[in-house]
């Protein structure tokens, strides 16, 4: 402040007044930095005339229809009285003079208008928001059909015709929040401003839609750069950072990461002469992903993608296990399990960034790298020339439709493998097109048409993952076996890490010691929840070098799995989970517009003994997301540690009214009720949970063992099926010493069965029992 003060002295005083003022601003807008980067952002007006083509090219793009103002012109459907019958009620949808308005069903059961605030999207589908009071805006339930009339579109039609008024999705729940869902991906420089104490948002933007400054960041800095190359002296372009000369004032590389494909003898590919790290990948993942936002005030591009957002890897929930797509992934967790990534392909490689669609036409994105000599019918597609059996994408990309009109292609570019489908159950192009043929036919055209193929019959990672979901014995070491795997993806690597949670045996630990050091982010992130089995003290081994990790989603993640474990960790290991665990808090508080950030926090504050703080959060969390089960489940549990039961069953009724399709809720409370000693309603709740979740085998197995004293063979024939969808012999054990317990004559084809699968000396031992 010293030199401020001299260069200030002798001005007249009004001046030397409003400098003062000028500077204290700068300064306290560079600490908070919300109007610093507001102001950073100039809008993509101001790129047209530079970048005339680019600016037309984005013009009428997926990008610049994201998202609009509800006018005439962004508008597709039909809003002239428009009449759509779903489940014999009438759905309106009219206007009232320029504004568009619909009179639909809300979750009171009534209908009542709404109006139209915004448009979402334009092809294959456009979707429309309605804005309330408290700033939620939320995506109502009927989408336009906006393909041409021939192709069966030009129609109104429901989104999610099952969704009930306690699902998530329901159109004015949290699955349809704009603020939280889509806001970060379908408008630029987006600020959800949510106020967690009164549970309302004031969400900002710098443009509507997907600007230029949504991918290429902030051009204030490229502005001043580029006026500076109009002055005749072009000295003055110049900086002293090297950083922003490279990149023209903007803070990310958007070039490609191979400039050269060169020809290799003997491959019938193109191979890059070498790799460069750009951004350009991980700038595009930021929304063609399925990920949880972190904050909004760190660039990823400066550091890693995990700084901002906490990727989802390869879930049964998301993928087959084999790696295909089944729910919408965003291409992202796809694109890293290819080949193409590994060579340094990126998005741009094949799509025009500013139009959206692919640089050449389809038949020709391909041969840009794979020699169309090698490719021919006759070498390598076996179907007919120029049909759409003969295209690349249809072999390699399968389509999986969404939202029941749009076609999505899986960007992991698998080899057929009907081998795989044949044992493990997973989809394969052929079989899907040839709908009357089987997976062994399909396997065995393949070995007629590549003899020599090195993928046929190959070990795939997709067998460990099948092993691990049903609960063959050698899991463990198949998916140690995958994480430890060079010639595997990263992300499949990092997933095998994951799916070894249930684990503690010796090849678990040497996995997770191996890539707790590895270089690859995904693969640290995996050793977090595949840690999750070994006790606090081993567990604190494992991951306490991540407690220092360089990426974000790492450190908070491992924080808050280790805090889990609070009054085990002694006076040192609290102080060095001290600044991590801050950061997972701020993560959690971000989030705590969803159920899940508060329950979190509300985890924490009870392993921390905060009950009253763990009790508000759980209360909260059902205030912000009153279907979210979990929170009812954990704070039962919290109020079952302090001994009040009756408190805790209560806790799971009112949950089970709000999330009626919870099987958790139900089990929970069944097992509420048996510490009640309450085994007939017990049961009657247990027995709900197998109904509402059939496919949980814990479900089963705790309602067998409930129904012992009351019905012995409905008893051992949940116990079966809890054997049946686990194949853990632990439950088929179970049911054969209940039968030998009460003499049943299926005793000892019970015992014949576990024969396959226990020691001797314990078949031996239910033998003599007979």
């Amino acid at each position: 402040m010293t030199r401020i003060s001299q260069n200030i002295v002798g001005m007249e005083p009004l001046r030397k007044v409003v400098l003062i003022l000028l500077v204290t601003l700068a300064f306290q807008l560079k600490a908070e930095g919300e109007f610093v980067a507001a102001e950073s952002y100039v809008g993509s007006e101001q790129c047209i005339d530079c970048h005339a083509e680019e600016y037309e090219q984005w013009k009428g793009s997926d990008h610049e229809m994201a998202m609009k103002h509800a006018t005439e012109e962004s508008v597709l459907a039909d809003f002239n009285n428009a009449t759509f019958e779903f489940e014999g009620k009438t759905n309106r949808f009219f206007k009232k003079g320029d504004d568009f308005w619909v009179n639909i069903q809300g979750p009171d059961g009534k209908f009542h208008d709404y109006q139209i605030n915004y448009t979402f999207g334009y092809d294959p589908l456009q979707q429309y928001m309605v804005e309330f009071e408290d700033g939620r805006v939320q995506l109502i339930p009927f989408a336009w059909d906006s393909r041409r009339a021939e192709a069966g579109g030009q129609r109104w039609y429901h989104l999610y015709p099952e969704m009930k008024v306690t699902d998530e999705f329901y159109w004015t729940n949290t699955g349809q929040n704009w603020n939280f869902m889509c806001a970060d991906c379908h408008s630029t420089n987006l600020k959800k401003n949510y106020d967690l104490d009164q549970n309302r948002y004031n969400s900002t933007w710098s443009e509507i839609n997907v600007g230029c400054e949504a991918c290429h960041g902030p051009a204030n800095e490229h502005m001043t750069w580029a006026k500076a190359q109009n002055l005749s002296d072009t000295s003055t372009s110049t900086s002293s950072n090297s950083h922003t000369i490279a990149h023209y004032g903007f803070d990310r590389d958007l070039s490609k990461a191979v400039t050269e494909w060169v020809y290799k003898e003997g491959s019938s590919t193109l191979q890059p002469a070498s790799i460069e790290k750009t951004d350009q990948t991980t700038v595009c993942a930021q929304c063609h992903s399925r990920r949880t936002q972190l904050n909004e005030d760190q660039a990823h591009v400066n550091g890693h993608l995990l700084d901002s957002y906490l990727l989802s890897l390869i879930t049964p929930e998301l993928y087959h296990n084999d790696g295909q797509i089944f729910d919408e992934d965003y291409v992202y967790g796809s694109f890293m399990q290819s080949k193409m990534a590994e060579k340094g392909v990126t998005c741009t490689n094949c799509h025009n960034p500013h139009t959206s669609k692919l640089e050449v036409p389809e038949q020709a994105v391909c041969s840009q790298c794979h020699l169309a000599s090698e490719y021919t019918p006759e070498k390598h597609t076996f179907h007919t020339a120029n049909t759409e059996a003969s295209q690349c994408t249809t072999c390699h990309m399968p389509e999986t439709t969404y939202m029941e009109v749009d076609p999505r292609r899986d960007h992991s570019w698998q080899i057929p493998r009907p081998d795989l489908s044949k044992n493990i159950g997973t989809p394969n192009v052929c079989t899907n097109c040839h709908e009357g043929e089987t997976n062994e036919w399909a396997d065995e055209k393949l070995g007629e048409w590549f003899p020599n193929s090195k993928y046929r019959n190959q070990q795939h990672f997709s067998v460990a993952f099948y092993a691990a979901e049903i609960n063959y014995r050698g899991a463990e070491d198949a998916l140690s076996y995958t994480a430890q795997d060079a010639k595997q993806s990263d992300i499949i690597r990092a997933s095998a890490l994951q799916r070894l949670g249930s684990f503690t045996g010796q090849n678990t630990l040497v996995a997770l010691g191996r890539a707790v050091k590895h270089e690859n982010e995904l693969i640290r992130l995996g050793t977090i929840q595949g840690s999750a089995a070994f006790s606090f003290s081993d567990r604190w081994q494992i991951l306490q070098p991540l407690l220092d990790d360089p990426v974000l989603a790492i450190r908070a993640e491992t924080a808050g799995a280790l805090a889990n474990n609070w009054r085990e960790a002694n006076p040192m290991q609290k102080e060095q989970l001290a600044k991590p665990l801050d950061e997972y808090i701020m993560i959690q508080t971000f989030n705590a517009d969803r159920g899940f950030g508060r329950t979190n926090l509300g985890n924490l504050y009870r392993a921390q003994g905060h009950y009253d703080k763990a009790i508000e959060s759980y209360q909260h969390a059902m205030v912000v997301e009153p279907y979210f089960a979990n929170s009812y489940v954990n704070l039962a549990d919290l109020y079952r540690t302090q001994g009040q039961e009756k408190l805790a069953f209560d806790t799971m009724k009112k949950g089970i009214v709000a999330q009626p399709s919870s099987g958790a809720l139900r089990y929970s409370a069944g097992l509420s009720l048996l510490r009640q000693g309450n085994k007939t309603g017990a049961s009657n709740y247990l027995s709900q949970a197998t109904q509402v979740e059939p496919q949980n085998a814990q479900y089963w197995y705790v309602y067998g063992l409930s129904m012992e004293t009351i019905n012995v063979d409905q008893a051992a024939g949940a116990l079966f099926k809890a054997f049946e969808l686990s194949g853990d012999p632990q439950q088929l054990f179970a049911q054969c010493d209940m039968l030998l317990k009460y003499k049943k004559p299926t005793a000892s084809q019970c015992i014949q069965q576990l024969e396959r699968y226990a020691p001797p000396n314990i078949i031996q031992n239910l033998k003599q029992r007979l």
